[in-house]
């Protein structure tokens, strides 16, 4: 689970300042204040690692990938080409790790990782280059291990590789200079050449970059419903950025079963949607049914009302089909991956962006095959409603206050700003930032003094 990120010189951000990442995340705040820019940031690092191309330090996307970002000068803050892009992160490790030091008895233990790592474009060449990177393995007794890779400070066109807690011992022979990284994130194969003790680099690099591939992305603007859907037995990855996957995860996720306390009886995931969008009294029925027998054709029926008849999902309102990627990928997602989601309220009534709530909540509390998931929302919103929800919950202990983080992104001529609203076990917020969904009381005391006017000008008259 990703805990903290911390992002220096991209897009809005000079510096985000150190981000807490709960199980349930939240980034509220006005438009172009910055929030897309943090799960923009978190894809273009997943599209790196993806990416075939081991020399390209970044990969800004292309025309069919989920983030866009153009080139360096455009994804840097302010445009500044001199600037260094910088980023720290932490996150928990599925299991402990250990290191295992061949020439001696001593080992290294582990249970977290912290990595850091800074990237700028070359002044002369434009060709984004890495300017260093560093892994740190710790545990509850703090530092283990750390290791780092940077350029030589006397000659900055040669690469060193040191170690702290860890004595990497160098092979025999003719020593040869270190390559370049690979990536933003990745040792070069000859280190492990280099030296004797270094096999364990590739479980740090390894381990980011599985924790990369566990996010997955579903943007503001969700695909319009199908009459019809195609499904030959694969198991898509999510439902999409786009949602476009959304039925296909529902029919490949038929044998996986989740409920929310031990022992309960398990549902799977068609039943889940279902009964979720019942709750959120958006239909009164909800299925996915193949056309005929021995088809690969399915449909989508749905009933808005207990009397009316059984339609497709696509002769209904526009939000069921808005909201259905998200209930989806809420528990599609793998146990202990990262889902960022961006506007998942868009196109509903608030009394359903509130239930919305109560959605992100059960997602971050289910259990699967018996075992918690432990997947990880980080959200971006717009939703007084939801957050009203969520606030209310931490006071009904329906979730602990420590298991959710508020966010509220602001923007300002230096840059954008983020604070973490300090929420208390009742759910009252003690800093709540000025107008932070508009100046509602100005509103009411306004309206009351001018309908007041009115009603004196009338009776003068």
């Amino acid at each position: 689970m990703l805990r903290q990120l911390h992002i220096k010189n991209f897009k809005a951000w000079r510096d985000t300042g150190p981000l807490r990442f709960a199980p349930l995340t939240v980034l509220f705040g006005a438009n172009s204040s910055g929030k897309s820019s943090i799960n923009q940031f978190l894809m273009m690092l997943k599209q790196t690692v993806l990416s075939a191309d081991r020399n390209s330090v970044l990969d800004f996307g292309g025309a069919h990938d989920a983030v866009q970002l153009g080139s360096f000068r455009e994804a840097v803050f302010g445009h500044d080409s001199e600037l260094s892009m910088e980023v720290h992160t932490q996150w928990d490790l599925p299991s402990v790790m250990t290191v295992r030091d061949p020439r001696t008895t001593k080992r290294y233990f582990g249970d977290r990782l912290i990595f850091d790592a800074s990237v700028r474009q070359s002044p002369r060449s434009r060709v984004v280059q890495s300017e260093g990177f560093s892994y740190i393995l710790e545990s509850s007794d703090g530092v283990s291990l750390s290791v780092s890779m940077g350029r030589d400070e006397r000659r900055t066109d040669r690469w060193r590789l040191e170690a702290e807690g860890y004595d990497l011992v160098r092979n025999p022979g003719r020593p040869w200079e270190l390559p370049k990284p690979v990536q933003f994130h990745g040792f070069p194969q000859e280190a492990t050449l280099y030296y004797q003790n270094s096999l364990f680099l590739a479980d740090l690099e390894v381990s980011l970059e599985n924790l990369l591939r566990d996010i997955s992305y579903l943007g503001p603007l969700r695909i319009r419903p199908e009459r019809l859907y195609v499904w030959s037995g694969g198991a898509p990855v999510d439902v999409g950025w786009q949602g476009e996957n959304t039925i296909q995860a529902i029919l490949a996720a038929g044998e996986r079963r989740l409920n929310w306390v031990e022992k309960a009886r398990r549902k799977s995931l068609q039943r889940v949607v279902a009964e979720w969008l019942v709750r959120m009294r958006l239909v009164d029925s909800f299925s996915v049914v193949p056309i005929a027998e021995d088809r690969d054709e399915y449909e989508v029926r749905v009933k808005t009302s207990q009397r009316s008849p059984e339609v497709k999902l696509t002769d209904i309102g526009f939000g069921v089909g808005q909201v259905l990627p998200v209930l989806t990928q809420a528990f599609y997602a793998p146990a202990r991956s990262t889902v960022l989601m961006e506007q998942p309220e868009i196109h509903l009534h608030p009394s359903v962006q509130a239930e919305l709530a109560d959605l992100l909540i059960a997602a971050v509390n289910a259990r699967e095959e018996g075992a918690p998931r432990e997947v990880q929302l980080i959200v971006e919103s717009h939703s007084e409603h939801l957050l009203r929800r969520l606030l209310r919950r931490i006071a009904e202990e329906k979730i602990d206050e420590s298991d959710v983080a508020l966010y509220f992104c602001s923007a300002s001529n230096t840059g954008s700003a983020m604070e973490r609203l300090d929420v208390d076990s009742y759910g009252d917020i003690r800093n709540w930032p000025p107008e932070f969904f508009g100046d509602e009381l100005e509103d009411v005391s306004v309206q009351a003094r001018r309908a007041m006017q009115r009603r004196n000008e009338r009776t003068d008259t």
